[in-house]
């Protein structure tokens, strides 16, 4: 299918064929839903812990006769009814990640993209150069190209672009190895240059 091209200035820049196996399949909410999940626990550090009942500081002495005194029969101050005593089943360092097929992450990729595409909010410009790092320039740009939320995706991310960039909220930049499901879909429009259509198609080919 075609889609027009436009310049930073909101000028056409002619038009770009896209390709219907990676961009125009209909967008599945339980494939794009298991990759976001997917995303979000490999994303998180698991370093969170507390201390159990062998590892606090306390005496293992058996501090109160077996019998007679009304009370249960404990045989140290360690376990977690004790004031300073280790947290029952408290949480340990480890790994949230799980597996997610490599394939099926790949077709995640492309109904994300076929989502962006259906809903009318991919833009494709010709590039995404700036002369200076001027974020009110750019300002001005997104404004003539109607966007406040997007995530810009280009073959190569121009420096000079990318600081004018980082200072505008809900703007992100990545190259096309950095493309995900989870930052296509957290912004409201989806920004590729030509460069990043061929990166794309390149790196989804079947």
């Amino acid at each position: 299918m075609k889609i027009d091209v436009v310049t930073l200035e909101a000028k056409k820049a002619g038009s770009v064929e896209l390709k219907d196996d990676v961009f125009g399949l209909e967008p599945r909410k339980d494939i794009l839903h298991r990759m976001v999940t997917y995303q979000l626990a490999k994303r998180q550090a698991g370093t969170h812990k507390t201390k159990e009942r062998g590892e606090v500081k306390g005496t293992t002495k058996k501090f109160v006769r077996q019998k007679g005194s009304g009370g249960a029969r404990h045989g140290n101050r360690k376990p977690g009814i004790f004031v300073g005593g280790g947290v029952a089943h408290g949480p340990r360092v480890r790994s949230h990640a799980t597996k997610l097929p490599k394939k099926l992450r790949a077709l995640a990729l492309k109904h994300a993209l076929s989502a962006k595409l259906g809903a009318k909010e991919l833009i494709i410009v010709d590039d995404a150069k700036m002369n200076d790092p001027k974020t009110k320039a750019l300002i001005a740009n997104f404004k003539a190209l109607g966007v406040s939320s997007a995530l810009i995706v280009d073959g190569s991310v121009d420096e000079n672009f990318m600081k004018a960039a980082r200072n505008i909220p809900n703007v992100d930049v990545l190259p096309v190895v950095g493309a995900n499901v989870y930052d296509i879909l957290r912004r409201e429009k989806l920004v590729l240059t030509k460069s990043a259509v061929e990166g794309l198609e390149a790196r989804l080919a079947s």
